[in-house]
């Protein structure tokens, strides 16, 4: 398994305590959490569970065809004369049979995977399970149970924010990010997929560092021929991903996704108000929990643009898999198959590429951190845009304001070779940094700073930086 090695240290850690444990995972769908917990703990599980996705149709009825399920888990992992669960109280009491029959003293490890999809309306899945906790397991010095799902808002919500009966039960919590740069370059390494590191930013640009996605990559093909057939030939396997990886998670999906496709439209975000405006939504918990639930699941970020009030919050897409489908599967059907192909060097892809590396940027800010030599500074992430009468307007892509009262003005390009900085992008830079000046407290100093794939040709107009971040080092540890 290639990263994880926090994750993987932590849950052997837990394992090995001789008290029960209630560990709730949760992450982005096709992040890898069942793949964690399955090669973490391979031949150690006592029974295992996944829920049925609420999006497939049941004969039975959702609630029915659940019970049925767990019923069958029970039955195939060994328990003797189970009986058939009418209601998950009767469900979980058939668990606890099982763990009773196979009880030896050895440590009992129990995984309910896509734990939100067993809750299903009015099924009394929560007090269920609260109840199989709080009067039984709890109790029991050998008992670990892992709960895992994608619905990260529900994890959050009624386990690990809990204000009832499962209050302050969770007793580790585990969220699972997409892989960085280094860790899809070891994964694709180990897959026998060998690109540059220039290919392998375009690849995070597209795919987002998700594992599912890079494991479908093709080592006798270049990224370009595997983008076509992923995305534009005509058995492409995540043509209608989009679709699928909202309709799995949200019981409102279309709502989700028209919030999705309002935030792809800016680069810089919306806040709550205009997203409510926009889409003609109302007011209330429902908005909330969406923009919760995207937050939580690494597709959005939440912050407050420089020279703004906190009540300003933008919410910002960042999921590069989102931003490159909407960006060219979503309107343009029926493409021909070597469509990324043709088009690798055309212009609009160079424009996508550098809106796509300022993503790439803002989910790699550890490491640039670590660049910069300030990984044990407090720094707030933000971006800057400003408009005079008088002259043209900046726009700052990213900028990080630091405890040592420094101000990294920080400048996005993703180039195939040495960026240049000629007269007028040296006047562009400084008249940039004296407007930031002009908005910052006097205490504070700015570092102009250049974020680029190789670096930065040396001319008389290569001050314009104090600093150079290279794609090598985004390629580091944070």
């Amino acid at each position: 398994m290639v990263g994880r090695e926090k994750e993987v240290k932590e849950l052997n850690r837990l394992y090995q305590r001789n008290r029960a444990e209630l560990v709730a995972i949760y992450g982005r769908r096709r992040v890898g959490k069942t793949f964690l917990v399955d090669e973490t703990f391979s031949n150690r599980m006592t029974f295992r569970h996944a829920g049925l996705s609420p999006a497939d149709q049941q004969p039975n009825g959702l609630l029915g065809a659940q019970l049925e399920h767990f019923y069958r888990s029970l039955k195939e992992q060994g328990m003797k004369n189970p009986e058939k669960p009418s209601s998950w109280m009767d469900a979980f009491y058939q668990l606890e049979c099982f763990l009773k029959q196979k009880d030896d003293g050895s440590r009992q490890l129990v995984f309910l995977d896509e734990m939100p999809w067993m809750d299903t309306p009015r099924s009394g899945f929560i007090q269920a399970f609260e109840g199989f906790w709080n009067n039984w397991a709890c109790h029991r010095k050998n008992i670990m149970v892992i709960v895992c799902g994608s619905a990260n808002s529900w994890i959050q919500d009624h386990l690990i924010n809990n204000h009832g009966g499962l209050y302050n039960r969770v007793t580790y919590e585990i969220k699972l990010s997409p892989l960085s740069l280094r860790e899809c370059e070891q994964l694709l390494e180990e897959n026998g997929v060998h690109f540059s590191r220039y290919d392998i930013a375009q690849s995070y640009m597209i795919f987002g560092g998700i594992p599912f996605y890079l494991g479908y990559m093709d080592g006798e093909l270049s990224l370009a021929q595997n983008v076509d057939q992923l995305f534009f030939s005509g058995s492409a396997r995540l043509a209608n991903e989009f679709v699928r990886l909202f309709d799995s998670i949200f019981d409102d999906s279309e709502t989700v996704r028209n919030v999705i496709r309002l935030l792809y439209t800016r680069n810089a975000g919306f806040t709550r108000k205009e997203i409510i405006e926009k889409l003609h939504l109302s007011n209330g918990s429902g908005i909330s929990r969406i923009l919760h639930a995207l937050t939580a699941g690494d597709f959005v970020i939440k912050y407050v643009p420089f020279g703004m009030s906190k009540r300003d919050v933008h919410y910002k897409l960042t999921d590069p898999f989102c931003l490159f489908w909407l960006h060219f599967v979503a309107e343009n059907p029926g493409l021909a198959e070597d469509y990324w192909q043709q088009r690798v060097t055309s212009q609009p892809v160079v424009t996508w590429r550098g809106y796509a590396f300022e993503n790439l940027c803002f989910n790699h800010v550890p490491q640039i951190k670590r660049a910069l030599g300030v990984s044990g500074v407090i720094t707030t992430v933000s971006a800057w845009s400003k408009r005079r009468d008088d002259q043209e307007g900046i726009q700052i892509d990213l900028l990080l304001f630091r405890n040592d009262n420094v101000v990294n003005m920080c400048e996005l390009k993703f180039y195939g070779d040495d960026f240049t900085v000629d007269l007028n992008y040296y006047k562009k830079i400084h008249r940039r940094q004296e407007m930031l000046l002009e908005e910052i407290s006097p205490k504070q100093a700015v570092y102009s700073t250049l974020i680029t794939t190789y670096g930065l040709k040396q001319n008389e107009y290569a001050g314009a930086f104090l600093k150079v971040i290279t794609l090598d080092d985004l390629f580091e540890k944070p």
